[in-house]
């Protein structure tokens, strides 16, 4: 198990764990903060961390005042290690779901302002997590998808390409639903 670092707000500073998976990779603190930087005040928004992983991601938005964080993790030992983190942290505004996100996507209507999709990069398709969850977009809602660096950002009808950001080995695009 590894821990990393919640960056600002109510639980900055404060350590979680994480799984010690190579199949999951914890989107790195620069990253994430470039992220949160790039979305600026979040206060009362609702968050979807779709491929939870560590749920640092929704972990940091509820840090950072989201009004009501979603995650969603397939993976069972991930799950047990964000479930533990939220009750460390003491977070009602955070929602936990084990399921796999595309069956989630087609079975369910909730609706958000903002979603964070950080998928498997080798094992997941770019253009299929963006076309499945823009869906869950709210009028004028940002999705960010975090993929690989090496390759373009998907084009997906029903959403704009508003800017891409790219950090060492990975890249952050970011859509506005039209």
């Amino acid at each position: 198990m590894t821990r990393i670092r919640i960056i600002a707000g109510q639980f900055g500073s404060r350590l979680i764990d994480t799984p010690a998976k190579a199949s999951i990779h914890p989107m790195s603190e620069r990253m994430r903060g470039a992220l949160f930087n790039s979305l600026g005040d979040i206060s009362g928004k609702s968050l979807l961390d779709a491929f939870a992983g560590s749920g640092a991601v929704g972990l940091e938005a509820v840090s950072r005042g989201a009004r009501v964080v979603t995650l969603i993790e397939q993976d069972r030992q991930a799950n047990a290690i964000i479930r533990q983190n939220i009750n460390l942290l003491k977070i009602k505004s955070a929602k936990l779901i084990q399921a796999n996100v595309f069956g989630w996507a087609e079975r369910n209507g909730e609706k958000f302002d903002i979603i964070v999709a950080d998928p498997p990069y080798e094992r997941v398709d770019a253009k299929k997590v963006v076309d499945k969850l823009k869906n869950h977009l709210n009028t004028n809602g940002i999705m960010i998808l975090s993929h690989t660096g090496r390759a373009e950002p998907p084009i997906v009808d029903g959403v704009v390409v508003v800017e891409t950001r790219s950090y060492a080995n990975g890249t952050l695009t970011f859509y506005r639903s039209q």
